[in-house]
This record gives structure tokens, sequence and C-alpha cells, in this order.
């Protein structure tokens, strides 16, 4: 389970990293004349979003998630900054409770 979520969360800040500065660099600069900026990052960023679509969606099996927030978790990439959110909002509504039900409590120690 944990090396799922550590897949999923370079995932999503790598993807939202590089979608922001497709965003609010490459397209501006697309605008002003320049499009390099734009159509290298707006490629990169398609291939890693691919990479994303996939462990975001092995995370959601392995968590049992419903489709509404597996949709959400997908579609994540696609809107800046929403990637940084979801994974915040996945971690306190679903990783942290799943991955404290998958230790083994703590056996108290008899004397």
């Amino acid at each position: 389970m944990h090396a799922a979520v550590l897949r999923y969360r370079v995932m999503a800040y790598i993807t939202g990293v590089v979608l922001m500065v497709l965003c609010f660099v490459g397209i501006p600069l697309q605008i002003a004349g320049h499009p390099a900026v734009a159509n290298d990052v707006g490629v990169v960023h398609g291939i890693l979003y691919i990479i994303y679509i996939i462990v975001a969606y092995a995370l959601a099996r392995r968590l049992r998630l419903t489709i509404g927030p597996t949709i959400l978790l997908l579609l994540a990439g696609t809107i800046p900054v929403l990637t940084f959110v979801v994974e915040r909002w996945m971690t306190r509504r679903y990783i942290n409770p799943a991955i404290s039900a998958a230790e083994p409590a703590a056996q108290p120690v008899s004397r």
C-alpha cells in the first residue's frame, strides 16, 4: 500500500507542477508568439498525465473507491492546482484510514 501511495503522490505533484508551468508560462508565451515552450511542455504533460492516470487508477482500485472519487482522482490532472487539492483530500479521506486499517494493532506487552 505504501508503494502505491508514494507512486501516486509523486505523479500527482509532478503532473500538477508541469500543468501549472504549461498554463501559467507556456500558454502566455504562446499567445506572445513563442509557441516552443507550450509545445514542449504540452507533450511532456500529456505523457506524464497518462502515467498519472495509470498510477491513480491503480491506487483507486487498491483503495476500492466508488466511481465518484475515482473520476475526480483521474480528472485532477486536467485542471491546474487541482492535483494538489485532490491529493490532500484523498490522503485525509481515504489513504490515511486505509493505511491505519492495514497496520496490525499494537499488541500490549504482557508481563
